[in-house]
């Protein structure tokens, strides 16, 4: 939104078409409760572009139901990935199960958008039942103290570690150590982060408020505020190996087709698309 000005005034300048690439809004970042301000420059934004690029279905459906933008003016391109394995996931996962107990991982922002009270609150559920599973939440942000004050009234002082912000490698391997990966996001216009696990070969339970759920097939999606489903998830892999087995090779074959190279090429043809029409 901090740009939409400039990009109107320059095409208005070089009388060429505008083109948004939206990668989230005012809304996902709230949770539907955004500076109005903010979000009327979205949406004045969003209404002078000729064209609009959205990085998900979930995305477009926002800009069509919440900024009242026609359906037909929106194009959807997936984000995609370049990510490569440089350690060996499976060596790293078996290595660190012979002295550890089971491990459940959250990894993003410390921020409302991601839903880190949703994780903490599936945690709670899991840990009556296996109170063996250890919980790590890696990243930085705001809520992180309201987080740890909210574990400890949740019991969960003894199972769970935060992690703070993590290198790239760092995640790499904790992708790698983790049972299974848990997005708890409340609105996630993509969701990159799940893509990064399952390339390690980690199982993934991911909101079903966000696009990533829209590419990946072999991976259990849930309602971010359903957090009992959430925890039955997380205990259905830890109990079933063949299933977490069978997540760990297929869901990963997206990667494949889901390259940068391949999405750029589509975001190249709807550029030559308006540009002759």
């Amino acid at each position: 939104w901090m740009t939409y000005e400039a990009g109107v005034r320059a095409a208005r300048y070089h009388r060429k078409p505008l083109v948004a690439h939206i990668h989230a809004t005012e809304l996902d970042r709230t949770h539907f409760s955004p500076n109005q301000w903010i979000y009327d420059r979205e949406r004045w934004g969003f209404e002078q572009a000729d064209r609009i690029i959205a990085v998900s279905n979930y995305t477009k459906q926002i800009l069509v139901s919440h900024y009242g933008i026609p359906a037909e003016k929106i194009s959807v391109v997936h984000n995609g990935n370049n990510i490569t394995r440089d350690i060996d996931p499976e060596a790293i996962h078996s290595e660190y199960r012979k002295n550890h107990p089971p491990m459940v991982l959250f990894l993003g922002r410390l921020t409302l958008q991601k839903g880190p009270h949703q994780f903490l609150e599936m945690a709670s559920a899991v840990h009556g039942i296996r109170p063996d599973v250890e919980f790590v939440v890696a990243g930085d942000g705001g809520m992180l103290g309201e987080l740890i004050d909210h574990s400890l009234q949740l019991g969960l002082q003894n199972n769970i570690m935060f992690a703070g912000k993590v290198s790239n490698d760092e995640a790499q391997k904790l992708f790698a150590q983790a049972d299974c990966f848990v997005m708890p996001s409340l609105s996630e216009p993509f969701g990159l982060v799940a893509l990064e696990a399952i390339a390690q070969g980690t199982p993934v339970i991911i909101s079903k408020q966000s696009g990533v759920s829209e590419v990946i097939g072999h991976a259990f999606k849930v309602d971010f505020w359903d957090t009992a489903k959430m925890a039955d998830c997380v205990l259905t892999l830890l109990r079933e190996d063949p299933l977490a087995w069978q997540l760990r090779s297929e869901a990963s074959r997206v990667l494949d087709r889901l390259t940068w190279e391949h999405q750029a090429m589509a975001v190249r043809s709807l550029y030559q698309q308006i540009l002759h029409s």
